[in-house]
């Protein structure tokens, strides 16, 4: 099968990779609205599972057994296989086997469906525990749109508005991790002005946000709408000097500092019972420059 696939349908187009599940493009009428990679940061969108974020000395701990797991888990760098392709529609699945298990020694399935409908983008994760023992799991996206949105606009000219205001403090990393202060919200509101400072101590951490829908506009230029469901946290995130600012719905964060327990009662994670799944989806909409 192809390493990479490409769908289309209502002016809309994504091509997804079979290397991370990963979506390296999403264009429409306006041309391509994804981060096209580079240096600073070699990625487009990123899947993350089984875990968000860092644990403690990148180590799972089970059963008395330690395991290396790094930042933002594997599934980014293996590859998937293809399950079902169509011209507006396909599906991707990882499943665990013997490298997976030295890592993370869990059964499961994770499946990736990218779908245009509307107008949009939805891609869903899944993640089925076809194991007999509770499978702990976090998963997340993490795709990286143009920053500037088009070509001569200024980098500060581009906000975000949220649907919801968005005024509580946000936890501040330390090491990767989640440390025990909080700072207020750069967040006005509803409404978050962006500059490359916003991220001078990393990312943008909302941890119970009431919103589920974002809008990531410049005037006069097309812009981004996200929405998601089943994905309790989001973080916003960029990297200096690179022309990109990454949207990520997550389910899960980085451990707290001073945490370095047994996965299963790691703070934020889900539960999965033999034979259940974890699901989670977002969307993304090319908005017109008139309206955005």
């Amino acid at each position: 099968m192809n390493d990479r696939l490409t769908i289309e349908a209502s002016g809309i187009s994504a091509t997804i990779l079979a290397q991370g599940a990963e979506l390296c493009s999403f264009a429409g009428p306006y041309g391509e609205m994804l981060w096209q990679a580079g240096p600073v940061w070699p990625r487009h969108a990123p899947v993350l599972f089984p875990i968000v974020g860092r644990l403690a000395g990148d180590t799972l701990h089970h059963r008395g057994q330690d395991y290396r797991l790094t930042q933002h888990g594997f599934a980014r760098d293996r590859r998937f296989d293809w399950v079902e392709t169509a011209p507006d529609r396909c599906k991707l699945r990882l499943s665990d086997d013997s490298a997976t298990r030295v890592l993370y020694p869990f059964a499961f399935q994770l499946t990736m469906t990218f779908q245009t409908v509307d107008g949009a983008l939805l891609v869903t994760h899944e993640a089925l525990n076809t194991g007999s023992e509770t499978l702990p799991v976090n998963m997340g996206a993490h795709p990286a749109f143009r920053w500037p949105l088009a070509d001569g606009v200024a980098k500060d000219a581009h906000r975000l508005e949220f649907e919801a205001a968005e005024i509580a403090p946000v936890p501040v990393l330390h090491a990767g991790l989640l440390g025990p202060a909080t700072a207020p919200s750069p967040i006005d509101g509803r409404s978050l002005a962006l500059s490359e400072q916003v991220f001078a101590n990393d990312a943008v951490i909302l941890s119970a946000p009431t919103s589920r829908a974002v809008r990531f506009t410049a005037p006069g230029t097309p812009g981004i709408e996200m929405r998601w469901d089943g994905f309790p946290s989001f973080g916003i995130w960029m990297r200096p000097p690179g022309d990109f600012l990454c949207l990520e719905p997550w389910h899960g964060m980085a451990s707290p500092v001073g945490w370095d327990g047994d996965i299963n009662d790691k703070p934020g994670i889900a539960l999965v019972a033999p034979g259940k799944s974890l699901r989670a989806w977002y969307s993304v909409r090319v908005l017109d420059p008139e309206t955005a």
